[in-house]
């Protein structure tokens, strides 16, 4: 059996774009360790809503109880948080403490997480892609800081959760049309209209080309969908992300897509990313 790392940026990222792939590789008898790099203190907090506002340090201590929570639900062995403060979206004035993540020195921020690598005896890290699936300054350095941990650390094997444009555009309509038979109507929704411009202008996700591997995570999203509402501060219960009717949810959430760096898309893509550990490395492509 191999050992995963699987590192993110904040509390809830690890649910939405790994939580199906991490539980069935515990499932299937791998050591799954999560690694979360920033507390999450400048999260937006519509799950709390109609209270007083917490102050960052109480929300990072929630998001730290709810994220403890989630990774049980996701069958993780160990977490780790590496100790940042949340930069913040893009332009926030977060962006400027020297204390977050988007501030941090890559090699000193990499060296930490390659010492976890190293203890684990890592077989394979997670991080995304160069873009940070949607731009977000965590998850860039996320990007940076795992590609060059693993490169510390000699772990070989490296994927970049990622999300898959072209299914996302494909399948937008479909996905409305499953909610609104529930009567759920996303038409009207801001955040997904905002979605659907960003999938137009290319600013979120990657071509499906690029694509090396799609896990089939259908079994697992009873799990998944409780990892989400465990992030209850970050999705509250009508949020569309927990709210989908079946079907719709499956669409939306049934697959996690990753890039397996250094290779080449194949036909047909790759389903495990564990079946790389005993097979010979293939062509390296240009990175």
């Amino acid at each position: 059996m191999a050992t995963a790392v699987f590192f993110h940026a904040h509390p809830d990222d690890e649910s939405l774009s790994t939580g199906g792939t991490m539980l069935l590789a515990s499932r299937a008898g791998h050591r799954v360790v999560l690694v979360c790099a920033t507390d999450g203190s400048q999260g937006e907090t519509p799950g709390l809503a109609g209270s007083e506002a917490p102050t960052s340090e109480e929300l990072a201590a929630i998001r730290a109880a709810e994220l403890a929570a989630a990774a049980d639900l996701l069958g993780v062995h160990r977490l780790v948080m590496l100790g940042y403060r949340d930069s913040g979206m893009r332009g926030d004035p977060a962006n400027d403490d020297p204390d977050c993540f988007w501030q941090a020195d890559v090699d000193e921020a990499a060296g930490g997480l390659a010492a976890i690598l190293a203890e684990e005896q890592a077989d394979l890290v997670t991080c995304y892609d160069a873009n940070g699936t949607y731009g977000h300054p965590d998850h860039v350095m996320v990007h940076r800081v795992g590609v060059r941990a693993a490169e510390l650390a000699g772990v070989g094997l490296v994927y970049e959760a990622t999300l898959h444009r072209d299914h996302f555009r494909a399948s937008m309509k479909e996905l409305m049309r499953l909610a609104a038979e529930a009567g759920f109507d996303l038409s009207g929704d801001q955040d997904q209209a905002e979605f659907e411009a960003e999938l137009d202008e290319g600013s979120i996700g990657v071509d499906g080309a690029l694509v090396t591997h799609h896990i089939d995570v259908r079994t697992t999203l009873d799990r998944k969908r409780a990892a989400f509402r465990a992030h209850a501060s970050q999705i509250p219960s009508d949020s569309f992300m927990v709210a989908l009717p079946e079907g719709a949810f499956e669409l939306a959430f049934g697959t996690e897509w990753f890039i397996r760096r250094g290779h080449l898309a194949a036909d047909p893509v790759a389903t495990d990313l564990f079946a790389a550990l005993e097979q010979p490395s293939g062509p390296l492509a240009a990175s």
